[in-house]
This record gives C-alpha cells, sequence and structure tokens, in this order.
C-alpha cells in the first residue's frame, strides 16, 4: 500500500496542517497531562487503524518517559492494572467519542461522570479537543494512507515551527 497523496507536498493541504498543529498546540499547552495526552491519542489511533498516528504517538510517549508496559497494554487498558482511574476515564471517554457511530448515546452519562470526577474544566476541555482532534489526524492519515514506521520523536512540531 503506497501513501496516496502527499499532505505536506500540497499548499492547501500545508496551509491546513499548519492551521491543525497550531489546534494541537493548545492542548499540547494545557493542563492535561502529556502522559494521559499521547494515551488517548494512542487509544483512539489504534481503534482506527492508523498506523502514522500510531507510529507518532508511540514515539512521542516513549521520548517524554512513558514506559513500554503502559503503551503495551493501551489496548487493553481495562484488563490491566498500570492505568490511574483518571487514566482509565480519559481512555473511556476516548474509546467512547471515537466509536459514535457504535452506540446510539455517543458518551455515556457513566464515563462522562468519571471524566468530571477526574478532571476540572479545562481538563475537560483539552480532554474533549484532543479525542476531535485525534479522530480528524486519523481519518486524513488513513485516508491517504499516510504509513506508519518514519516518524522521528518531535517531527511534528519541527515541521511547524
Amino acid at each position: 500500500m503506497d501513501t496516496r497523496f502527499n499532505m505536506f507536498d500540497n499548499e492547501i493541504a500545508a496551509k491546513f496542517a499548519k492551521r491543525f498543529a497550531n489546534a494541537a498546540l493548545v492542548i499540547h499547552r494545557s493542563p492535561l497531562p502529556q502522559s494521559t495526552q499521547e494515551l488517548v491519542s494512542l487509544r483512539a489511533s489504534q481503534i482506527n487503524g492508523c498506523g502514522w498516528c500510531i507510529d507518532m504517538h508511540t514515539k512521542e510517549a516513549v521520548a517524554a518517559g512513558e514506559s513500554a508496559v503502559r503503551l503495551n497494554l493501551v489496548a487493553a487498558w481495562r484488563e490491566s492494572t498500570v492505568f490511574t482511574e483518571a487514566e482509565q476515564a480519559a481512555l473511556a471517554l476516548a474509546e467512547e467519542g471515537t466509536r459514535l457511530a457504535d452506540t446510539h448515546q455517543g458518551v455515556s452519562d457513566e464515563t462522562w461522570a468519571q471524566v468530571r470526577k477526574h478532571y476540572d474544566d479545562d481538563g475537560i476541555a483539552a480532554l474533549v479537543c484532543l479525542v476531535a482532534l485525534i479522530n480528524a489526524a486519523n481519518r486524513l492519515a488513513v485516508i491517504v494512507h499516510q504509513r506508519g514506521g518514519s516518524y522521528e520523536p518531535g517531527m511534528f512540531a519541527a515541521a511547524f515551527d
């Protein structure tokens, strides 16, 4: 499977990517812990089958000091003991916010209550925006077959400095 279209070589796509990166920067600078941001992004990317984003967020998490054990267990977070209650709430929101078509209710009241319990308004805003942003990123990469494997930590941020 070859990349269908290089989003970085097209003027319109490049302009969009710069604005997309600026939106990501708002979340990155929020009070939502960086480790939570990477875990949420990784989980949504796994669900969406986005090799590029899985590659990116795994490598960014490792560069930020995340453990291999936790990264290896993200896909089975409910069946593990290595995530805090707050991280579990964020991962549940990521899953339910990613799988909107799988249920008539979208994000459940139970998940929302857990998110509310562990995050303040700024953390919730960042979390909701992150779930929306990573799902958009996944769709962009999957549509054009942007494959994983070549990402280097810091590469995305450096491209838009």
